[in-house]
């Protein structure tokens, strides 16, 4: 693993489909030594992830590896040490099919239980797999999936402690995302801004703020015409941002059991999506009505933030010129990357008074899982670091960590190639830092060498290697992390 500049591609699909795999072990505060470099003494706190890490039972193998069971794994660093742990979201479902040795559920994604349509037909229940991120918030850890409730678990053992309605707040099974955003204090404290989607021919949002103890200080529902694909949003200081993509949703091959949900999605050639603008209840735009402006052609999972400019609202977005999906008799670990959109950063400049939007490519390498410095999230930021391919055209696995400056476009380019395949990125600042390049990168690394992952410590600025640690195990390609620190 070097510093160097992109190469040419260079990667062995056995090395990336390599973790793919079950996760066999749940270890306990298992201390990590630095393989190469030191982990730095200021580094304080604890980098959680989330992801499927259960990916086949009694010899069946889910369709996609978003239906994997969600597997948190927590590295806690203190006083230039570090500590490994991870355990199995305990759901309901996860325990029934734990017990029965076989799939129960079928997956959104396209996962069947055993016995074929007869089996799968008119079986419309879905499992809360709580494998797609995770957060603090007040004394809980969430672990999140966006189609029903979050799991509640204890921050420092990992242990589940059920399903969690927040006290009330939300409905049986009701929808809570998985891609909340945290607002540094726009408004006078940190809050935790998310949202809930009820999605049809007319789609509800319902927008929630909660302060960082998890007190409700913000709770409304917008109503929009269209069926609502949203995984992720912005946020600004008065505004949240969403893009509905240009979907279509025919749910007769899900009832009939030949589909997963997501396979039931389809884009509209030549549609636009639209944004959609919800003023926030505690900033200057309160009151106003939603607004709905088009959007660019293509279709979006992620934002990396937003920022007000004047009359403007700009968005940076990873865009993908068609919606990407694997098709019912695709097997994952076999996928073809040249025949998929790749995604690139886009930035969209939204002017509120004329109801237009502009467009501007960013960074054409293939990308994905871009952030920010979160003291920055809803401002004008000027560098931000994502994970890319490891050559700057074409559609290839995410192989490096690439740091961008979103004001000139110069790039610092740090790569796991040819054997190592990089996860989300998560940005540390340093305690007492001012420059937003001060802190380090986090990033767990699937070393197709040893078939197990590493932790790469990086620093922000320049990129550098700072320390590496050989993880003692085998963490499939996952989905969201965060980062919370040491309490003072």
């Amino acid at each position: 693993m070097t510093a160097a500049p992109a190469a040419a591609p260079a990667y062995d699909r056995a090395d990336w489909a390599s973790a793919f795999r079950n996760v066999g072990v749940e270890l306990d505060g298992v201390t990590l030594t630095a393989a190469r470099g030191t982990i730095p003494p200021e580094l304080e706190g604890t980098l959680y992830r989330n992801g499927p890490g259960r990916l086949e039972r009694g010899g069946h193998w889910v369709h996609h590896p978003f239906d994997g069971d969600g597997m948190i794994t927590a590295l806690r660093f203190a006083g230039g040490q570090a500590e490994l742990r991870n355990r199995f979201v305990r759901t309901e479902g996860w325990q029934a099919e734990e017990a029965a040795d076989k799939f129960l559920y079928r997956g959104v994604f396209g996962t069947q239980k055993p016995g074929g349509i007869a089996a799968n037909a008119f079986d419309l229940r879905l499992k809360n797999i709580a494998n797609t991120h995770v957060v603090r918030l007040g004394d809980q850890l969430l672990a999140l999936w966006e189609a029903a409730e979050p799991h509640a678990l204890d921050p420092d053992s990992l242990e589940t402690r059920g399903l969690s309605r927040l006290d009330g707040l939300l409905k049986k099974g009701e929808a809570f995302s998985a891609h909340p955003r945290f607002d540094p204090g726009h408004h006078g404290e940190p809050r935790m801004v998310t949202f809930g989607v009820k999605a049809g021919p007319r789609s509800t949002i319902r927008l929630m703020e909660f302060s960082s103890a998890g007190t409700l200080l913000a709770d409304s529902k917008h109503s929009f015409k269209g069926f609502a694909f949203l995984h992720d949003f912005a946020i600004t200081p008065n505004w949240a941002v969403f893009l509905q993509n240009a979907v279509a949703f025919n749910p007769t091959g899900f009832v009939l059991g030949q589909k997963g949900a997501a396979q039931c999605l389809s884009s509209k050639p030549g549609e636009q999506g639209q944004f959609w603008l919800i003023p926030r209840s505690s900033g200057s735009a309160a009151g106003r009505e939603p607004l709905q402006i088009a959007a660019p052609e293509g279709f979006v999972f992620h934002h990396l933030n937003a920022f007000e400019e004047g009359d403007e609202l700009v968005v940076d977005s990873i865009y993908y010129a068609d919606f990407p999906s694997i098709g019912p008799d695709v097997d994952f670990r076999q996928v073809d990357f040249e025949s998929i959109p790749e995604g690139q950063l886009v930035r969209c400049r939204i002017n509120l008074t004329e109801g237009s939007v502009t467009s501007e490519l960013l960074e054409g390498r293939t990308c994905e899982f871009a952030m920010v410095n979160p003291a920055r999230q809803g401002l004008d930021a000027h560098v931000s670091w994502m994970a890319v391919a490891e050559r700057e055209r074409g559609n290839d696995p995410l192989q490096a960590i690439k740091k961008l400056d979103l004001r000139t476009g110069e790039g610092r380019v740090w790569s796991a190639a040819p054997r190592g395949f990089v996860s989300e990125p998560v940005m540390v600042s340093r305690p007492g830092a001012t420059a937003e390049d001060d802190g380090w990168v986090l990033c767990l690394v699937w070393n197709g060498a040893r078939c197990a992952s590493d932790l790469v410590i990086l620093d922000a600025a320049s990129m550098a290697e700072v320390a590496l640690l050989e993880l003692p195990l085998a963490v499939p390609h996952g989905l969201h992390g965060s980062w919370a620190p040491a309490a003072a």
